[in-house]
């Protein structure tokens, strides 16, 4: 755009005081990422530390162990580097307690970390079955804490999967789920309602009373090729978010009958997450290299984030106004990623 300075001060100065009126440049159109470790997977947020947490396994062929790092929230910047013996993949956290439990998914256990100083709590391994050519254990994948009991639950995948409450502070086992059958991945928990919910292998949902350790009910979600990989709760509205990587579709389930009450039309997807402040619902697509976000209410995509190369988790900040997106450089077993993965921050 070209301007005519000859029209005069006044002109420079109606210029000057509307550009002060405008909005500062907005995070949601030119989203912050910087660069943080190796094998970044999921995410925990303390508000009380004022810190979001991220999970990385490293190198699989130079490290051993992995690192969890603290991260300022508005500036992503490390501020603290916890390293682990294990590599660390799956993330929850105790707010109640400043707790942070990390799913060692390579060796079948799970470590508690104090967030605050970031010193090691204790350890539980959940499945002691040797590792062997023929056999591998349960792979904890997914964990959920449950504050007012202080009880983490695990997803353990495998042929037979499980899922482990633990005790989060004795590191104790104190129920095993049974009978989920081949790949149960997702989990999500409603604790007010004593409600743990789990996806199946063969499209199932399953429902579990946490009073009762009981299981409720086991719902058939779709016939054919799916693989529902994970959930994200609306408790106010009793549904459930459930992606699926081998179908372009987000699943919106009735928690109280199961019955699917919504497919959205999406690439295939991995991580979910609902945001209730806003009644947003925010989608992963590995492979398409972006996120969606969904009103709650229409289920409408509202808008597409590129994200380049492998969005992975979610999370988000106390006050839902921020998301967080673990970004995954492209990596295979013979050919190792060069560049550390991404963590991107989006004001919403």
């Amino acid at each position: 755009m070209n301007f005519n300075f000859s029209r005069g001060k006044g002109y420079l100065l109606t210029l000057a005081m509307f550009a002060a009126a405008l909005p500062a440049h907005s995070e949601t159109t030119d989203p912050l990422r910087q660069p943080v470790g190796k094998g970044a997977y999921e995410m925990a947020y303390s508000p009380s530390q004022q810190a979001l947490y991220v999970s990385t396994s490293q190198s699989r062929q130079l490290d051993k162990g992995g690192i969890v790092y603290r991260l300022n929230p508005q500036t992503l910047a490390i501020t603290q580097a916890i390293h682990n013996d294990l590599k660390p993949f799956g993330t929850a956290i105790n707010t109640k307690t400043d707790t942070l439990f990390i799913g060692n998914t390579l060796n079948s256990a799970i470590t508690a970390i104090d967030a605050k100083s970031g010193d090691v709590k204790g350890r539980l391994v959940l499945d002691k079955r040797p590792r062997s050519e023929t056999f591998r254990p349960l792979a904890p994948r997914e964990l959920v804490v449950d504050e007012s009991t202080n009880t983490v639950y695990v997803s353990g995948v495998g042929e037979e999967s499980q899922i482990w409450a633990v005790d989060g502070d004795a590191l104790t086992l104190r129920h095993t789920f049974t009978g989920l059958g081949k790949r149960s991945t997702g989990l999500a928990l409603d604790a007010q309602a004593h409600r743990l919910y789990a996806t199946g292998g063969d499209n199932e949902l399953f429902t579990f009373d946490t009073t009762s350790n009981k299981l409720l009910s086991k719902v058939k979600l779709a016939e054919g090729e799916h693989f529902f990989l994970n959930i994200s709760l609306d408790t106010a509205a009793h549904r459930a978010f459930i992606t699926d990587s081998k179908q372009a579709e987000l699943l919106v389930v009735d928690t109280r009958d199961g019955k699917v009450m919504q497919k959205v039309a999406v690439p295939e997807s991995l991580a979910v997450l609902f945001n209730p402040q806003r009644n947003e619902i925010y989608v992963t697509h590995r492979d398409a290299g972006e996120v969606s976000i969904i009103d709650g209410k229409t289920y409408k995509v509202l808008k597409t984030l590129k994200a380049p190369t492998h969005p992975n988790s979610l999370a988000l900040s106390p006050d839902g106004q921020t998301l967080y997106i673990t970004i995954k450089q492209a990596s295979s077993r013979k050919q190792e990623a060069t560049a550390p993965d991404d963590v991107m921050r989006v004001a919403l």
